[in-house]
């Protein structure tokens, strides 16, 4: 049985350092994620064009399947990707990761998330998503979710074209007890689906993770009072808290999760890997603390490097495990 099978956008991650006035004149909002157009992605490259530049595979829920393989985990990724060269690198590299890809492939360009980094850390998104939004029903393989200990699944796929299939990959995850794993991703998409997004969670989710900007905007509450309001609506609600630690709730069970300290060198991934720490305890049966404590690991290590996906398997054995 496999531990994870992950449903997301198959987005390649382009990670460029740059400085607040290049940011600026690209006309980018620091922190923000920017949808664009593939001219618009293109220009974009072009205007930096000169600059170092990390190309590795990504998208949410991809980066947690990486992320839960790195672990040691066993880990599928549903997704979209171009009938091009980034679509076959994107597919070499995530096996190379230990990632089992279920890829389907379209006419449109892989898609692209140009992440720009800031001398303060801060990441800058401008993501044109290509091939991965035409991702549809019949791109999922109800068969390995049947076969999963967990569905994982990225907020941004319950909004727009991609809902529908997303929607039948939770449903057939549900009928044959798979536990679904959401995160709900950014707060404009809460804020812009928020009683959809509550009657999802209340139908699928057994777990469900939110930033505190994102738990804000879903519950209209912080800390634990926005935790006990999503734990009434799922198995295991989690708060992210950055650099407070976290907490975790499943019924009258709460656990705050300190942070594990470290040189930050780019926040892109931590919620990612926080997933995939809790999800790849959760599969190894061990209590929830623990589960929330390898979580807590995992985000440490990724955002003390560059990219969005664990570079080398963690030593668990630094926290006890």
């Amino acid at each position: 049985m496999i531990d994870v099978v992950g449903i997301g956008s198959a987005l390649m991650d382009l990670t460029i350092r740059v400085d607040d006035e290049t940011l600026e004149r690209l006309g980018l909002k620091k922190g923000t994620m920017r949808l664009v157009d593939a001219a618009t992605s293109r220009s974009i490259l072009a205007a930096l064009a000169g600059y170092a530049m990390e190309k590795t595979p990504g998208g949410s829920a991809a980066n947690t399947a990486a992320g839960v393989a790195a672990l040691g985990g066993s880990a599928a990724f549903m997704g979209k990707v171009g009938s091009d060269e980034l679509g076959d690198f994107y597919r070499a590299e995530s096996e190379r990761m230990g990632v089992s890809m279920r890829l389907a492939r379209h006419e449109a360009m892989t898609g692209l998330a140009i992440t720009l980094i800031t001398p303060d850390s801060e990441r800058t998104f401008a993501t044109h998503l290509g091939a991965a939004i035409h991702f549809a029903k019949t791109d999922v393989l109800e068969d390995e979710i049947r076969g999963a200990r967990a569905l994982h699944v990225e907020g941004y796929m319950l909004e727009g074209s991609m809902k529908e299939a997303t929607l039948q990959a939770m449903e057939a995850a549900r009928k044959n007890g798979v536990r679904v794993s959401i995160d709900l991703a950014d707060p404009s998409l809460i804020e812009r689906n928020l009683d959809e997004f509550k009657r999802i969670a209340k139908e699928y989710a057994g777990i469900l993770y939110a930033n505190e900007d994102e738990a804000l905007a879903f519950t209209g509450n912080s800390g634990e009072e926005a935790l006990g309001t999503m734990a009434s609506m799922c198995e295991i609600a989690v708060v992210k808290l950055g650099e407070k630690g976290s907490l975790v709730r499943r019924n009258e069970e709460v656990h705050r999760i300190e942070p594990y300290r470290v040189a930050v060198v780019n926040t892109n991934g931590a919620g990612d890997m926080f997933a995939a720490g809790m999800l790849y305890g959760l599969a190894r049966g061990l209590p929830l603390g623990k589960a929330g404590r390898i979580a807590s690991y995992a985000a440490s290590r990724v955002v003390s490097q560059v990219g969005a996906r664990l570079s080398s398997r963690p030593d668990l054995g630094q926290i006890g495990m």
